[in-house]
């Protein structure tokens, strides 16, 4: 059985921050592999700044083929928007009916949110999260505290954020350092967020 981490997000652009707590949680937890699932359109978010889909999959899929366990994913790309995690979930397990066990991982300040998504009881039921550390605002609800589908990984924090690298971009600040080499030349060539 192969375990799953699904790391959601717009990777608008995907970041240093993304590939070390991936690969973190690759290499410091019980997870055989991570999946970056592109989301599309997030409830949450407004559209106007994203790339097109296919350019953040491609930059993804640039930024992770050096990873052996590290893998990008567009299976959102098809279902109806907007999605909810909880529908990508039931499309997965239909996908891959045998040998795959999926996680989520999530951010903690996504976790001070996690009683507000759609039908979370039945991802608490059937899924194991796994939580990596940030600086947020806000609780984790009482439920959430020491349950067993819950598990704290102690990765690095990373408080770089895509949308500090749009704006910086855009500005004309050196940003590479930020991004994987193979995102830089392609968001370059491709004169992205000027």
């Amino acid at each position: 059985m192969k375990k799953v981490g699904l790391y959601f997000g717009t990777f608008n652009p995907i970041h240093i921050g993304h590939l070390v707590i991936a690969n973190h949680m690759v290499e410091f937890s019980d997870l055989d592999e991570v999946w970056f699932v592109v989301t599309p359109q997030s409830p949450f978010k407004t559209k106007k700044t994203l790339l097109d889909d296919h350019q953040r999959f491609d930059m993804v899929y640039e930024a992770t083929k050096e990873y052996d366990k590290l893998k990008p994913s567009n299976i959102e790309f098809n279902l109806p928007q907007p999605n909810y995690t909880v529908n990508t979930l039931v499309h997965l397990e239909e996908k891959y009916p045998n040998g795959y066990e999926f996680s989520l991982i999530m951010g903690e300040d996504n976790l001070k949110s996690l009683h507000k998504w759609k039908n979370y009881e039945t991802i608490l039921e059937h899924y194991n999260i796994y939580v990596y550390p940030r600086i947020s605002n806000g609780v984790i609800e009482h439920q959430f505290k020491g349950h067993e589908k819950i598990h704290p990984v102690s990765a690095p924090i990373m408080e770089i954020s895509s949308t500090f690298i749009r704006k910086a971009h855009k500005i004309g600040k050196n940003i590479k350092p930020l991004l994987p080499p193979e995102v830089w030349k392609y968001m370059d060539e491709m004169n992205f967020y000027r």
